[in-house]
């Protein structure tokens, strides 16, 4: 009876452990000369160029080449991503670039998926690119997703 009770709570233990185990990183790569990488979530500047290291999900995070850009990128091409451990087929990680006003064309900028999902990414280089966010966000196919835990970001600017 005991050993069973035991057996129970190591095995709940270890799936809470698996929960909490989520992280993702995103890295930059300043190829431009100038400006600097800004990562934010929430109005929270995450990173001014360094690695980060979300321990959980990312939600809803911007990035973009400060390059005299707004507070939260406007003026500035602009990478939009939620990274996430899918729970259920399509509830995983997304990411897109954006050109929707305030958002403009400033350099060159992609992006791609590492640890994961390696090779599914876009960039964009000019302001008519085909694969971001123009005028509205009703060209969808435009974001990229991918379904697999843990997947790490890697963004370049100026490539």
């Amino acid at each position: 009876m005991f050993s069973s009770k035991l057996a129970a709570l190591v095995a709940s233990a270890a799936f809470i452990a698996g929960a909490q185990a989520e992280s993702h990183t995103v890295t930059f790569t300043n190829l431009c000369g100038k400006g600097v990488p800004t990562l934010k979530a929430n109005g929270v500047t995450l990173s001014n160029g360094g690695a980060y290291t979300s321990n959980g999900p990312l939600e809803a995070a911007i990035a973009y080449l400060d390059v005299g850009c707004g507070a939260n990128g406007e003026g500035c091409t602009m990478i939009e991503t939620t990274l996430i451990n899918p729970t259920s087929p399509g509830s995983g990680s997304s990411t897109d670039i954006t050109l929707i006003s305030p958002h403009a064309f400033s350099v060159t900028t992609g992006f791609g998926y590492y640890n994961g999902c390696d090779g599914a990414g876009a960039d964009c280089n000019n302001a008519d690119c085909s694969n971001a966010f123009l005028t509205t966000s009703t060209n969808t196919d435009v974001q990229v997703a991918c379904q697999v835990d843990n997947v790490n970001l890697a963004i370049t600017f100026c490539d």
